[in-house]
Parts: structure tokens; sequence; C-alpha cells
């Protein structure tokens, strides 16, 4: 029965720290018709504020192009929305320590008798990306989605992650009517 439960939470805890699930949120003014918005140009001056780099920055703007005109918008120079990035990233580091030899818990738990135990250290850095549509006429913020993940550094994922990161966030907009 130890085994089973000590199983699960072993499953349970891998699959919480791989790092490929994104949470995602979303804001907006109850009060505004989107489907009044058709077109689209990026914020630069606040994009250019971002603190990443360049290359991760025409990564996410492309993604949310890609995004944008699936849903059948377009970019231009006299905008209805004005499309603004943020971004934000926390370093999580994690301690485990696993105890070899016989005890509590048959290698699980603490005990003082045991020595030989190894301690594993692991980090990753989790990152937020914001982004906000604000109406152009009115220069007021009417939406804003929030997508929370594990970034990689591996560049070869790099690209595909930003795109899901995107894809997830904009999939809740526009709002669902009432």
């Amino acid at each position: 029965m130890k085994t089973i439960k000590l199983l699960s939470l072993l499953l349970v805890f891998i699959f919480e720290s791989c790092g490929t699930s994104i949470s995602v949120y979303s804001d907006f003014d109850k009060s505004i018709d989107f489907s009044q918005y058709k077109t689209y140009a990026f914020h630069r001056s606040g994009i250019d504020k971002v603190q990443i780099s360049e290359l991760d920055k025409k990564r996410i703007l492309y993604a949310i192009e890609i995004e944008l005109d699936k849903k059948g918008m377009s970019k231009s120079e006299t905008p209805d929305l004005l499309i603004n990035i943020f971004t934000k990233e926390r370093e999580q580091v994690d301690v485990n320590q696993y105890n070899a030899g016989w005890g509590y818990g048959w290698r699980w738990g603490w005990n003082p008798y045991l020595w030989g135990g190894q301690t594993y250290v692991t980090t990753s850095t989790e990152g937020t990306l914001y982004i906000d549509l604000i109406d152009a006429k009115k220069k007021e913020l009417v939406w804003q989605g929030e997508g929370v993940g594990y970034l990689t550094q591996n560049r070869n994922e790099k690209a595909g992650q930003i795109n899901a990161f995107v894809a997830k966030i904009l999939a809740q907009y526009p709002p669902k009517s009432k």
C-alpha cells in the first residue's frame, strides 16, 4: 500500500515539474463590443521597453501576427487596436533529498541514523507573458491575456514554446459573449 502511495506521489511530482504546461488567464472590459476591432498594430514604444532579447521579441510578435490573422484581423497603419507585450520571469529552485539505506519509509523521509543520502538541486525559470490590447482611439486597455509557464534555453525548442504560449493566450480572445 505504501508503495502505491509513493508511486502516485512520484508521478504527481514528475508531471508537475515537467514544465510543459502553460496556465493562461485573461481579463477584459465587459462594456466593450470586441467585434468592432478588425485591425491592429504593435505599440512600438511599449514593446521597445520589454527587457528580453530582440530575437525573442520578434518570435513573440510573429506568433501574435499568426494568431490574429487566424482570427480574421489584419495589420494596419490606422489600427483599431494597439498591441503591447510585457514579460517577467522568476527563478525556481527545487531541493530534493534522497536517503540511501533502510529506515522510516525505506529511502523516503528523514532519518538521523542514515547517511550517504544525496541532495539534488534543480533550477528552472518560470516566465510570464502579458499581451495587452489597447483601443487605439481611446488609448485604453480593453483586454489583457497572461500566460505562465516554464521557459527553455534550448534554441531549437524556443520558437515552438513561444508559439504555444501566444496561441494559448490568444485562444481567449475575443472574450465569449454572455
